[in-house]
Order: C-alpha cells, then structure tokens, then sequence
C-alpha cells in the first residue's frame, strides 16, 4: 500500500456501537483510538440514531479518516431487528458520506476471519487477539474489539486487492 489509509471502523449496534480509527502505513498498523457509543436503554430508537450519527461525526472530523469500513448486518430471525441494525447502518452510512469518505462494507464471518482465522470465533477471542494484534495496553470491550476487527479486515482486503489487482465493492 503506497499511500497511508486512515481508517473509521464501524460495529453497528443502536445501544453500543464499537468504533475505532486505524492508521496503515509502510506495512505497520497503528490503532489511533476505539471505543463504544452508549445509548442508554430508556432512549428512543430516533434518539440512539441522532447520537451515533453525531458521535461518529466528532470522530470524523477529529481524526480526518479517509475510508470507512462497517459490519454487514448479520442474519437475524426478527424482521423487528433486522429494520433496528438497518437503521444504525444508515447513520452510519450518512455520517461517512456526508464527509466523503470511501464506504465498504464485511461481512461478520470475514472480520472474524481476518481478526481470529476462523469465523465462528467468539467476541472474547476477538477482543484477545486485537490487544494482541495491535499492541494494545488492555483488552478492548467486546463492540470495540469487533470494530477493530472490521478496520483490520478492510486492511488486509485492500493489500489483496493491491496484489490481485481485484477491486471491492464500495457501499
């Protein structure tokens, strides 16, 4: 990868969103921040969605990433659920696209994959192998954990991309 990438990682969730921002250059990661967006229970559901637009918004303009890359929404047996991620999804998609950042979205099984080498790994093995990964001082909470994972699964989709010469789907 010749040019730096500057990373917003995104685990959608409307009561705990993980984020972290990564910075890949010359081969080397570097996690520059993660956390998690908490919305309290008693919020509604349009009140959750303005705050992880806004929270993801701070963060955009803070750490000036040039790419986001999000969690795919995962099968789920309630459409109640499924309409819930879906919604988180789209403030997150307005939030990067709003400030022009490229958008590509993973698939659960392929951020495990890339995060642990298999993916049916549970959160805590995420969580364990980003600290160990990344160089982390303490383990990440488990939303963090997973947005870590995201940001490295983009990492490694676009070295691949370099050397194939394939492209990914953008969002």
């Amino acid at each position: 990868m010749a040019n730096p990438l500057r990373i917003l990682a995104v685990d959608p969730a409307l009561r705990c969103t993980g984020y972290a921002v990564l910075h890949h250059e010359a081969g080397q990661t570097r996690t520059v921040t993660y956390g998690v967006i908490q919305n309290p229970a008693k919020m509604l559901a349009s009140g959750c969605l303005v705050a992880i637009r806004e929270r993801l918004t701070e963060l955009i303009r803070e750490h000036q990433p040039t790419e986001c890359a999000v969690e795919a929404t995962i099968y789920v047996q309630s459409f109640r659920t499924a309409i819930t991620l879906g919604s988180v999804r789209g403030a997150v998609l307005i939030a990067a696209a709003e400030h022009g950042l490229a958008i590509y979205d993973y698939a659960p099984r392929e951020v495990k994959q890339a995060a642990v080498g298999k993916g049916a790994a549970a959160k805590e093995q995420v969580a364990f192998m980003m600290r160990s990964i990344l160089r982390l001082r303490e383990t990440p909470p488990a939303d963090a954990a997973d947005a870590l994972a995201v940001g490295l699964a983009h990492i490694q989709a676009v070295a691949g991309k370099l050397a194939t010469g394939t492209t990914r789907d953008r969002v």
